[in-house]
């Protein structure tokens, strides 16, 4: 059964849309765990342009899952993690002028420094996970950097045009499952997923879990924080 980890990142932007102290990403937090969510999710940004330090602090606090904090592999924001502790750390590429992550971590450009961020982290006993493209030489390359994890980015499947172009991109997808499946690393899938596009991750159970933020943010506006979060774990833990 595939386990859902809530991205609260949605909600902090929404809270720095007008400067204030409301919604609290922390709050959903605690909301998505009783609703019955198995992880939370949340990036802190060089810039702090959506969750900022507080919510980090307070989310390691507060959450009694399993905290997973994405982040660029860069000094000052490991040093912050290996002070916090999360339970997972995910190493995403991050660029300023971007609304969103736009696609996975290029692993194989500097496989060295990506290397060195996961011995520290791992040296104090935090599990690390790649989020990269459906890319098997990027599947492997982050198994030889000493990756636990690879969260496959599903944000070009999210975005195709055509059912044609879905399948095509969600073979991409299943090509890179069975590359880490190989390799045993655990797997994990997010970016883009919906209500309606999750739905074909069926075929593909060895995925253990998925992070899902935007689309429970949005629905959750319509119907509650808490129904949001059921009814997506009500379609991914048959998977």
């Amino acid at each position: 059964m595939a386990r859902l980890a809530v991205n609260v990142d949605h909600v902090a932007t929404v809270r720095q849309a007008r400067g204030i102290d409301e919604p609290d990403p922390v709050l959903a937090a605690g909301l998505a765990e009783l609703a019955g969510a198995e992880g939370i999710i949340c990036h802190l940004r060089e810039d702090r342009r959506h969750i900022n330090d507080r919510d980090l602090r307070l989310l390691r606090e507060t959450i009694k899952t399993r905290l997973n904090m994405e982040m660029a592999a860069v000094d000052e924001v490991v040093d912050i993690a290996l002070t916090v502790r999360p339970d997972l750390v995910t190493l995403v590429p991050e660029k300023r002028e971007e609304l969103t992550t736009e696609g996975g971590l290029d692993v194989k450009a500097n496989p060295d420094h990506y290397e060195k961020a996961v011995k520290r982290l791992k040296d104090k006993g935090i599990q690390v996970s790649f989020f990269i493209d459906p890319d098997p030489d990027q599947v492997k390359t982050s198994a030889q950097c000493g990756a636990d994890i690879i969260e496959i980015h599903t944000g070009h499947y999210a975005e195709s045009r055509s059912d044609s172009e879905a399948a095509s991109r969600f073979g991409r997808i299943a090509t890179a499952v069975e590359a880490a499946e190989d390799l045993h690393l655990k797997i994990s899938a997010g970016h883009g997923l919906n209500y309606i596009n999750v739905k074909r991750f069926r075929a593909l159970p060895q995925i253990e879990e998925y992070s899902i933020g935007h689309s429970i943010v949005a629905r959750a506006v319509l119907v509650g924080f808490e129904r949001a979060v059921r009814e997506m774990i009500e379609l991914v833990k048959d998977f």
